[in-house]
């Protein structure tokens, strides 16, 4: 019997290779995935509070608090308080600018990693990452 990789190890190699892939592909834009990630999803909300934001990009919330004042700092969203206790954060027109620009480059590279799949591969490998990061979540596996 030959021994099976780790399951961790080929999930982050695969994640280090598409994340790079992402990257180069919208340097031309100034953003990283992760911020173009960030970016999309103010977009879609509009007005969006910091906590429903990590949640929806499964991030913990330090590590999104520091990924947004570069965000900012470029014009690219603003942050604001409307209480003490909450902070929000909305798109400026550059903002919208950026991710309408670099959509088109992020849509090519999709297109591209589906397109090397084979038929109904993506909805498979999608459904069994979705399901086991449901469980490993809910403490269930």
């Amino acid at each position: 019997m030959h021994q099976r990789l780790c399951v961790c190890t080929t999930m982050r190699r695969a994640t280090r290779a598409l994340t790079r892939a992402y990257d180069e592909a919208l340097a031309p834009f100034g953003i990283t995935v992760q911020q173009f990630a960030i970016l999309r999803d103010i977009q879609r909300a509009g007005t969006i509070p910091l906590p429903r934001l990590a949640e929806g990009l499964v991030m913990d919330r330090t590590s999104l608090y520091r990924a947004l004042p570069p965000l900012e700092r470029e014009g690219l969203l603003v942050l604001e308080s409307p209480s003490p206790r909450s902070r929000t954060a909305t798109l400026t027109p550059a903002g919208q600018q950026r991710v309408q620009d670099a959509n088109p480059a992020w849509e090519a590279l999709q297109t591209r990693i589906l397109g090397a799949m084979q038929p109904g591969e993506w909805d498979q490998m999608q459904s069994s990452a979705d399901r086991l990061a449901t469980q490993l979540s809910s403490g269930t596996l």
